[in-house]
């Protein structure tokens, strides 16, 4: 009967010490997250299963290209996955099927997103916003059929939950998503 009590004992120590690791690690470090919809494609597609990084924004901002997962301006119970193309302080322009980026001086930028949609012909629209300090203007891959910044407006820092860092399903994309150049 000991020798039992002792194996129960050893087992819920190893249980224990397992769940003061695991669980802070998937609470405040790293959370998964499944794509629904094809507002993402081609980069990211229906059920594909993502890792999330919600720690590195603690300490640096959001870089443009990134893709993030953040709670829905409209209703924060849901969750949402879009790139970030406007940052903090810019002004975002949709005009002729181009994406306009400008500076705080005013210093245009026109956004080359060939790197990750190299099929993409333009991004309907025609708007111009200027976004606050805290403020990100972010768009689906599928520009055609996603629900982004152009419909709803900008997306607030602290809506942001965290970047994709990995697609871990399925399998055969394994991959770790990098954050494109401009």
């Amino acid at each position: 009967m000991r020798q039992i009590l002792l194996f129960i004992w050893e087992v819920s120590k190893i249980v224990i010490i397992a769940m003061l690791i695991v669980i802070p690690i998937r609470y405040f470090v790293f959370q998964p997250f499944f794509v629904r919809g094809q507002s993402m494609e081609p980069n990211f597609h229906n059920g594909d299963y993502l890792i999330i990084d919600e720690f590195s924004y603690h300490f640096r901002d959001p870089l443009r290209g990134e893709v993030v997962v953040f709670k829905y301006p409209n209703n924060p119970s849901q969750r949402y996955i879009k790139r970030i193309i406007g940052l903090p302080g810019e002004t975002v322009e949709i005009k002729e099927g181009e994406i306009n980026v400008y500076d705080e001086k005013g210093i245009p930028q026109i956004l080359d997103e060939s790197d990750y949609l190299p099929d993409l012909k333009n991004t309907p629209g025609n708007l111009k916003i200027r976004l606050d300090k805290n403020d990100y203007f972010v768009l689906g891959d599928n520009r055609l059929f996603s629900s982004d910044s152009r419909r709803w407006g900008t997306l607030p820092e602290e809506n942001i939950i965290g970047r994709v860092l990995i697609r871990a399903w399925p399998f055969t994309a394994l991959a770790k998503i990098e954050v494109p150049s401009y």
